[in-house]
């Protein structure tokens, strides 16, 4: 029962715990017996700071409210995972970085806070790369984290912990975060679930700068049903967040299909010929097409033209590096990782001129894609370039055969799209001949985050690929 319990998803979780068919603080003791027997250091490496004490007492207490009949919140009793770049009110938060090993937030932040306030049990924080810089999931604090379905190789990143944890079943429900990638690239290494929202869909704070729409934060889950779940408790509008939207957030939990009469579905192996991707993840991909038009889709080739989108990513990434990163690198330049301090010396140089032809170049692509988005539903492109690659190596430096200019190459497939203003869902895709997760994307136009949500969910539905657990037996200890 106890593993049974933690590779349920968190929908039906958050039903037993309601129903008082199992309680929050038996659904919690299975989910810590599991950490304890493949996490830490020699295990998977997921969560990186823990609390089993106060989670044990936030459960007892969720038990308690519903023995006296109160109204709960739709994750009442859920255990989940904070991101260690989420603020977290009492618990150690370090980034990753040697210059906040030993950080204690006095308060959580808004998305930590949503979760709480929606009934979630915190189990602990995830490991995250360094200020949450790259695609892969190391840091000097605590290691690499080790990608469940085959340890030595990545997990992804930033959310790499996140990914992994829920791949291995310590929680059914994790956040994270989302510049270039790092919600979607892990989730596909992982064969999970992790969306990229709209910027706004959930605000994010404090930030530095409320008005960028270039990092986002969202759900990850096992299934696009916790995902929705995830999300409906996530977003809603926040008067400190400038840009955030005042859509309904219950709306995102209400039922998706499992059918797509009528869809129309355009499908990019390589986003119009400006990435290189591993021939292994095509193969997969492509596969995967005849589901769609099974479901009832048309799918043909095509792509917006992402003509600017390299520009506005590569310059607005710099100049946030370089705010929010600048004084840490002039200030203990030996603690700080090389690709950091690449970044934001990239930002320290660029000129008024060079940020005001990004943002041009940036309003023209958000108007191509808008357009795009009128000929169709939704646009189907691969989440990765690489396949899950050693944990030693810090960064792919090329894909078949194309070398790549900087660590940022091997992430374009996702960078290209963050500069689009598109909520994105990465979404299990299936597996290569060798068993390792191939995550497909699905994209939309902006603020048409339900949308990715629904061909997401009807996909899942027709294959199963995310219902393919990975053997933990090399992890435990």
């Amino acid at each position: 029962m106890t593993d049974e319990l933690c590779t349920r998803p968190a929908t039906e979780l958050a039903a037993l715990v309601r129903d008082r068919e199992v309680s929050a603080r038996e659904l919690l003791e299975a989910h810590l017996a599991r950490i304890d027997r493949y996490d830490g250091p020699d295990g998977v490496n997921a969560i990186v700071t823990r609390d089993d004490e106060a989670a044990r007492a936030a459960a007892d207490e969720a038990d308690a409210v519903l023995a006296r009949g109160e109204v709960v919140g739709p994750l009442h009793g859920v255990p989940v995972a904070h991101k260690d770049t989420h603020q977290t009110g009492g618990m150690r938060t370090t980034w990753g970085s040697p210059l906040h090993r030993d950080t204690v937030p006095a308060r959580d932040e808004l998305v930590v806070a949503r979760l709480k306030a929606a009934g979630a049990i915190r189990v602990g924080k995830t490991n995250v790369p360094e200020f949450a810089a790259g695609s892969h999931t190391f840091n000097t604090l605590f290691g690499a984290t080790h990608n469940p379905y085959r340890r030595g190789l990545s997990a992804g990143g930033s959310s790499g912990g996140a990914a992994a944890a829920l791949a291995a079943g310590f929680v059914p429900l994790a956040e994270g975060s989302d510049m270039g990638g790092s919600l979607r690239n892990p989730a596909a290494f992982g064969n999970v679930v992790g969306l990229r929202p709209t910027p706004g869909r959930v605000p994010s704070h404090p930030t530095a700068i409320g008005w960028s729409q270039l990092s986002v934060q969202g759900p990850m889950a096992r299934t696009v049903g916790d995902v929705a779940l995830g999300l409906s408790v996530l977003a809603g509008a926040d008067p400190r967040v400038p840009i955030s939207l005042t859509d309904p957030a219950a709306a995102f939990a209400a039922p998706l299909p499992t059918e797509l009469t009528g869809l129309r579905i355009a499908w990019t192996p390589d986003l119009g010929g400006r990435v290189p991707v591993d021939p292994a993840i095509t193969e997969v991909l492509m596969a995967q097409l005849g589901v769609f038009r099974d479901l009832g889709a048309t799918v043909e080739e095509d792509c917006p033209d992402l003509t600017g989108a390299d520009e506005a990513f590569g310059v607005l990434r710099a100049w946030l590096f370089e705010a929010s990163f600048g004084d840490a690198v002039r200030r203990a330049p030996d603690q700080v990782k090389d690709t950091i301090k690449w970044n934001a010396s990239v930002g320290a140089a660029l000129t008024g001129a060079d940020v005001g032809r990004a943002e041009v170049a940036h309003t023209k692509l958000y108007e191509r894609v808008v357009e795009f988005f009128t000929r169709y539903d939704v646009l189907l492109a691969p989440v990765t370039q690489v396949l899950p690659f050693p944990v030693e190596q810090e960064y792919p430096t090329s894909v078949a055969g194309v070398e790549f200019e900087d660590y940022l190459g091997w992430m374009r497939s996702c960078t290209l799209i963050s500069a689009t203003g598109c909520p994105a869902l990465s979404v299990p895709g299936g597996f290569t001949p060798d068993g390792l997760p191939v995550g497909l994307q699905v994209i939309a136009a902006p603020r048409a985050d339900r949308r990715v949500l629904e061909v997401g969910h009807a996909f899942e539905q027709a294959t199963g690929h995310g219902l393919r657990r990975p053997d933990l037996t090399p992890f435990a200890h």
